[in-house]
């Protein structure tokens, strides 16, 4: 089913998760009828108080499945969304607890759709406990493959505390997901909703360069897909490539930074025509899926169209659509 749209960048807050949350003292669900939660910093990673979308496509199959359709999108894998991870969190016994909870409350949530969706369980960092969380998600739980976040418990994605992580992800061929969950800005962002539209973007591109400089992706062979389009990653590759060659400091790998950077993959949601094509002409088609960011309204709810508007041959259409992702998850292709 080559010419399917798969959808790798979509996300889930199922009500399980959210009640228990709630019930721990840990979310206020006293404004669900107006499309908002408030989940405490600790999971979240934002300020007390602050409002978090929450359409009831997050937590309702039925209205995904309309909006599936009318978007023109086959499948979606589905992840947590990062206000759930615990980005900020320290006590590690609560962080593996609610990545436990929001597993199985996604896969439950799915049960019975697997022909329209299909998990990506979340793995939290920062902690040895990553790896039995890892094959519990896969083997246990049936789940496509994995997501991510860009920090947990303090340790950054270069820390040696997810090496472990590292070589099971890359032994099994795993497809992850890594999506952004933190901010570097600081009080800086308190505005205009500045920790999604720019936080997000140079937290993905802080993060990923030290996967790079710190030589993971050197030492192992990961299946990586970055959300929105690798954020501001991408424009960074001459930059981190004269920092290889001329600063000491920065010569950590046999290789220049670009050259691990066109092993990973990234998702569509750019939204711009002209940075998503500099994406394939940089990366290559088949290192670009397509990822909405649905439900929320930062999203693409014309997944087709922004492909169509890059003016690609079929081949290289397909495989952004839908060809590459169904190899790289063979369990898809069904």
């Amino acid at each position: 089913m080559s010419d399917q749209v798969v959808d790798v960048h979509s996300h889930a807050m199922p009500m399980p998760l959210l009640r228990w949350l709630s019930g721990n003292g840990l979310a206020d669900l006293d404004q669900l009828d107006d499309g908002v939660v408030r989940i405490a910093p600790a999971v979240s990673g934002l300020a007390a108080g602050v409002p978090i979308p929450l359409p009831p496509q997050q937590y309702d199959v039925d209205l995904r499945l309309a909006d599936l359709r009318a978007g023109g999108v086959d499948r979606q894998l589905v992840s947590l969304p990062p206000f759930v991870t615990c980005a900020a969190g320290d006590d590690e016994r609560e962080v593996l607890q609610v990545a436990r909870r929001g597993n199985d409350a996604l896969v439950e949530m799915l049960t019975g759709h697997e022909d329209h969706f299909a998990a990506l369980g979340f793995v939290p960092l920062g902690t040895a406990g990553a790896v039995a969380e890892a094959v519990r998600c896969l083997d246990e739980l049936s789940c496509a493959g994995l997501a991510i976040g860009t920090q947990g418990l303090g340790a950054e994605l270069d820390d040696p505390v997810h090496e472990p992580l590292w070589d099971l992800l890359a032994h099994r061929g795993t497809f992850v997901f890594l999506h952004p969950n933190a901010t570097p800005g600081g009080s800086r962002l308190d505005a205009y909703w500045l920790p999604q539209l720019a936080g997000f973007p140079m937290e993905t591109a802080l993060a990923v360069s030290r996967l790079v400089l710190g030589g993971v992706l050197e030492r192992h062979d990961l299946t990586l897909c970055l959300a929105h389009g690798g954020g501001c990653l991408p424009a960074l590759q001459g930059r981190l490539d004269l920092g290889w060659r001329r600063k000491q400091v920065a010569r950590t790998t046999p290789r220049p930074p670009s050259d691990y950077l066109r092993r990973l993959y990234y998702d569509t949601a750019t939204f711009s025509t002209t940075l998503l094509r500099r994406l394939v002409e940089d990366f290559g088609a088949g290192h670009v899926l397509v990822g909405t960011d649905y439900p929320f309204d930062l999203a693409d709810f014309d997944p087709r169209g922004t492909v169509a508007a890059l003016g690609l041959d079929d081949d290289q259409r397909r495989a952004i659509e839908g060809a590459t992702v169904t190899t790289l998850i063979p369990g898809l292709r069904g």
